[in-house]
């Protein structure tokens, strides 16, 4: 069930409807069961692989739990009797204890993840062909969505961080919550957990909101998204046919796509900050897709840059590279590993390992050479207080964005290799002769896009410098204010990329 058709705006209103009529305290089971509708109508073979992941972590999170409860007890009874290395070696024996419980829920949920959505690429890769079964097609929906929300909750309850829910049901909604299925946001149970269980009033305001939210995701996805996707399309799956100034457009194109897509399924979680405003790489991944960039950051950079291992490591280093590597040794490290999971997290290909590591060592550069490029700046005058320097820092880096765009969007990372050695290629006579419009977008649809990026591009703008829109759109007359709403429900209907003949796409972090 697409979100962007009319049988989810039918399926939610229901689902809005049959929720502020129940009891307050039981609304929670109305999200659960239209969650589990949601997925079965979408996703029906891959049902099962959502029961096991909520039934292992639940239980599991259940004895950890449990551990946790245990040694507060034994603190508690003691009433300060205990000196401060029994204390230790009480938690030691604890902290075993949960390890134990924590790296078989790990197996368990990753288990399932590696097996459905790596494995046979993996085994085509070795060369071990023949296979009768397709477990691709057996991939469930959201699998590293809730996976990785899984895992949170596992290592939050390691880290004695939160309670562990001891209502099986109340926690199945909290992994399958329909929303946020397709493409996020990968939610933290201390975060997420208490909305969904606690039974909210009606609110208008808030229904009215939700709706301004929807209403200019489906703009984003179906008139700009969409129709931009018809040029990125042609050109990448038949990139053999295209050099120069094609690849740029496409790639500029697709830059275009993918935010406009991912941002306008998922602006209801604020899941973005206006990332192309981003002055430098490390940014932009703090500001696109903020929940995986917090979830790497909290469970693999901080683990991997604060380890005592690699913390000895880099004094043993500082002989070989210095003081100043030597001290970054474990950040490096962090950095590489983090951003090969975020490759990796897109998918098992190569092109999409090549796209983590791209990042990571752009960023990596970047924090050994700072020191450099300070000295640099200073040698040649430059004011980094000025907007100009400001504009080129983001200019500079949306190029890099731009460039590594090809890894995951290339059909392959010998494509990916291939259409950046065509970008070289120089042809800007295509900007003139019309042969643009051949490659399904007319002269209107660039029009379209132009406008609308142009608007878009105000809002956000507006937004960075702390401008709330829906809070000043409130406060104007009513017939300013619904001529706005009216306008914009109209170039959707109007000017959005579907009707007879056309499926609108799969927004593409669906895929993921």
């Amino acid at each position: 069930m697409a979100f962007t058709s009319l049988y989810f705006l039918i399926f939610v209103l229901a689902v809005v409807v049959f929720y502020y009529v129940v009891p307050k305290r039981i609304r929670w089971s109305v999200l659960l069961v239209a969650s589990y509708v949601f997925y079965l109508l979408s996703s029906p073979r891959t049902f099962i692989f959502v029961l096991f992941t909520t039934v292992v972590t639940f239980t599991g999170g259940r004895a950890i739990g449990k551990r946790n409860a245990e040694y507060k007890a034994e603190i508690a009874k003691s009433g300060g009797a205990l000196s401060r290395d029994e204390k230790k070696a009480k938690k030691a024996a604890v902290q075993k204890k949960k390890r134990k419980i924590v790296a078989l829920l790990l197996l368990a949920d990753f288990g399932v993840l590696v097996i459905v959505k790596y494995f046979r690429y993996y085994l085509q890769a070795l060369g071990i062909g023949g296979l009768q079964f397709d477990l691709g097609a057996l991939i469930p929906l959201g699998i590293s969505f809730y996976t990785f929300q899984s895992v949170a909750y596992i290592i939050d309850l390691y880290r004695n961080k939160i309670d562990a829910d001891q209502n099986i049901l109340k926690f199945a909604l909290f992994i399958s919550f329909f929303p946020q299925i397709i493409q996020g946001p990968i939610s933290r149970y201390d975060q997420l957990a208490g909305q969904l269980y606690e039974g909210h009033t009606f609110s208008y305001e808030n229904l009215a909101y939700g709706a301004q939210l929807i209403l200019w995701g489906f703009l984003k996805k179906l008139v700009i998204a969409d129709r931009v996707g018809l040029l990125v399309s042609q050109v990448f799956d038949n990139y053999t046919d295209y050099q120069g100034f094609y690849i740029i457009i496409a790639l500029l194109f697709y830059t275009i796509q993918i935010y406009a897509d991912f941002s306008g399924g998922i602006d209801m979680v604020n899941n973005f900050e206006r990332p192309y405003f981003s002055d430098s790489l490390s940014e932009f991944w703090r500001r696109w897709h903020i929940t995986l960039g917090n979830w790497c950051r909290d469970y693999i950079f901080y683990p991997i840059s604060l380890s005592k291992t690699f913390g000895k490591m880099g004094k043993s280093l500082r002989k070989a590279l210095g003081d100043r590597l030597g001290k970054l040794f474990p950040v490096l490290v962090a950095q590489m590993a983090t951003f090969l999971t975020i490759g990796l997290w897109h998918g098992a290909e190569f092109k999409y390992i090549a796209y983590g590591l791209y990042n990571g060592i752009i960023i990596i550069l970047g924090l050994i050479l700072e020191p450099y490029l300070k000295k640099l700046v200073r040698l040649l005058c430059i004011n980094t207080e000025t907007f100009s320097w400001k504009l080129f820092q983001i200019g500079r880096t949306f190029l890099l964005i731009v460039i590594g765009r090809v890894f995951p969007k290339a059909v392959s990372f010998s494509a990916a290799v291939h259409m950046l050695r065509s970008m070289l290629v120089f042809n800007p006579g295509i900007l003139l002769n019309g042969h643009l419009f051949g490659l399904g977008m007319e002269l209107q649809d660039f029009a379209v896009v132009l406008l609308f990026c142009v608007v878009w591009f105000v809002i956000s703008l507006m937004q960075e410098n702390g401008w709330n829109i829906r809070e000043r759109l409130a406060r104007q007359n009513i017939l300013f204010r619904w001529g706005i709403y009216i306008a914009a429900l109209v170039s959707v209907l109007i000017l959005g990329i579907y009707g007879p003949g056309y499926n609108a796409s799969s927004f593409i972090y669906r895929g993921f």
